[in-house]
């Protein structure tokens, strides 16, 4: 009896330490990276799609669920997809969510579940949240809307996360419309902003060095007639909560202070700007294969040196000719050849025209080249292809300085002659490097100059008949001959270069306009996957997302 009783006792004390949290295998694991897309649609509800990137540590529990909480309760769960991978799984239950906080659902991985020392990827997609939309506080005319992101606890997840959060505004929303809120610690204070492949404006907020345990606020405003006015929650965020009327409107002032003097100092830059910050959501590698021309609006140089780098580029192509310089006016070579840039040929296109409608086709022309370039950089590093296309430019000048015959010189010269123009002192340095020399002109350089071979553009400049009928010119006033080029280009043909600039700028990278709201977000978090989605927002509608991930 007594060997038996031991058994037992024994048996229960083994089923107690297996059954044991302190010795049971626990959750562990890296998130390094993460993104976000907010959809703020018209009907006034909210689509998310997560991505998460999962390295389960080799002594982590197999990721067999992950919890994430979502903004409230507000849908259903027939409106959740996921996937682990690429392969759709179907277990997406609500009812099973065991993040603490009431709202947010648990997806089974199944048979694609994430093994210990394995890495997974899972995306998740919701349709029709609603609720989400409050109105904003410092302008009933406009609906805010903000959003917390899903967390983990952190004795669970390790490391940085490099995370994207992007908000698609509806697709009728302008690009000056939206307004941006103040981004949290460790993300820059204004938002990339760019279109998305449906034409819906976008901001998009990335830190490399996030992490997965913190709960990150984002927030924009957008006009409401952009959504039925039934979807704005209509509710004082703030009942029963008591605030100091003397210390809020001070913290406002001192806020909206701040912000002016940070939007001032950037709005001269801005105008100069043809690309967002950064072109949509910046990815790797270099874009090889740009001309020289796409390269120019990748380093933002000025638009009148664009705009003479297309003629002189038409000109080579022997597609066009200059009648006269000022103003400027050229013919245009039928039937035109194969292999234009689409540029080129807007840019001839536009030189039919006459007055405002040139004006406009010019900058329609800028509009499109800056737009193909976005589209070429998608998925490549800005950062990366700006260093290569400079280096390029260096390399350029490197072998025409190497050169050690004017005439060597000068078609070294005229085979990276686009590529030398994107130095910013490009027409300096060509009077340096042909400084008491002369540089051999380019066969097609009466087309472009039509006093050339008639009568001297300076008194030092009259061309002189040598070896294979090429004509020569000192290379001071062969550069003044390029800078008096786009000089017109600015005065003459597009008017104030700072205007039209501007005008193209504000289609391609509008300022996003900056809401003085001023908001606190709820969510607290304790033992577990706590979120409490307590909305304290003064311009904010609290879409907070909750915690998830463990079991």
């Amino acid at each position: 009896m007594r060997r038996r009783l031991l058994s037992i006792l024994l048996i229960f004390t083994i089923l107690f330490l297996i059954s044991s949290p302190a010795t049971a295998q626990s959750y562990l694991f890296q998130l390094p990276t993460e993104t976000i897309d907010a959809y703020w649609n018209s009907d006034g509800t909210l689509a998310l799609d997560y991505t998460l990137v999962f390295i389960n540590d080799p002594s982590g529990h197999v990721i067999d669920y992950v919890d994430l909480g979502l903004p409230n309760s507000n849908y259903s769960d027939s409106n959740i997809t996921a996937s682990v991978n690429g392969n759709q799984v179907y277990d997406i239950s609500s009812s099973g969510f065991q993040g603490q906080g009431s709202d947010g659902v648990a997806i089974g991985l199944g048979q694609y579940s994430i093994n210990p020392g394995a890495t997974g990827t899972v995306q998740a997609h919701i349709e029709k949240i609603s609720g989400v939309l409050y109105t904003d506080s410092q302008d009933n005319t406009y609906a805010s809307a903000v959003f917390k992101t899903a967390y983990f606890i952190s004795s669970i997840v390790t490391g940085n996360t490099d995370l994207t959060v992007t908000f698609h505004f509806p697709p009728e929303v302008k690009p000056d419309e939206p307004k941006w809120h103040a981004a949290p610690p460790g993300f820059p204070s204004q938002p990339e902003t760019a279109m998305d492949n449906q034409g819906r404006i976008i901001y998009s907020w990335h830190n490399a060095n996030a992490n997965g345990h913190t709960q990150y606020e984002f927030g924009a405003s957008f006009p409401k007639s952009y959504v039925p006015s039934g979807v704005i929650v209509t509710s004082n965020p703030f009942a029963g909560i008591n605030l100091s009327g003397a210390i809020l409107p001070i913290l406002c002032i001192g806020g909206f202070i701040a912000i002016v003097v940070a939007g001032l100092s950037s709005s001269t830059r801005r105008k100069q700007q043809y690309l967002p910050p950064k072109i949509s959501i910046e990815g790797h590698g270099i874009k090889r294969g740009l001309t020289a021309i796409e390269a120019a609006i990748l380093l933002e140089q000025p638009l009148d040196k664009i705009m003479t780098m297309i003629l002189f580029s038409v000109i080579k192509k022997n597609t066009a000719e200059v009648i006269t310089r000022d103003p400027l006016e050229i013919k245009v070579n039928q039937p035109l050849p194969e292999g234009l840039q689409p540029y080129e040929k807007d840019f001839l296109d536009a030189f039919q025209k006459s007055g405002l409608d040139r004006r406009k086709s010019l900058r329609d022309m800028v509009v499109n080249l800056v737009k193909n370039v976005s589209e070429k950089m998608k998925g490549f590093s800005r950062q990366e292809t700006i260093a290569y296309y400079t280096d390029i430019t260096k390399r350029a000048w490197e072998q025409v300085e190497a050169a050690n015959t004017p005439e060597v010189k000068s078609q070294k010269y005229e085979e990276v002659m686009e590529w030398t123009m994107l130095d910013k002192n490009y027409d300096g340095r060509t009077q340096d490097v042909f400084r008491n020399m002369p540089v051999f002109i380019p066969m097609w350089w009466g087309h472009y100059d039509p006093s050339f071979g008639r009568t001297a553009t300076v008194p030092t400049a009259t061309p002189v008949s040598v070896g294979g009928g090429a004509a020569r010119a000192p290379g001071a006033d062969f550069a003044k001959s390029i800078t008096t080029g786009v000089q017109t280009f600015s005065s003459k043909v597009v008017g104030n270069i700072n205007e039209f600039t501007s005008s193209i700028t504000s289609v391609t990278n509008p300022p996003p306009k900056v809401s003085t709201s001023t908001y606190k977000g709820g969510g607290t978090s304790s033992s577990g996957h706590s979120c409490v989605c307590a909305c304290a927002c003064a311009c904010a509608g609290c879409a907070c997302a909750c915690a998830g991930g463990g079991r």
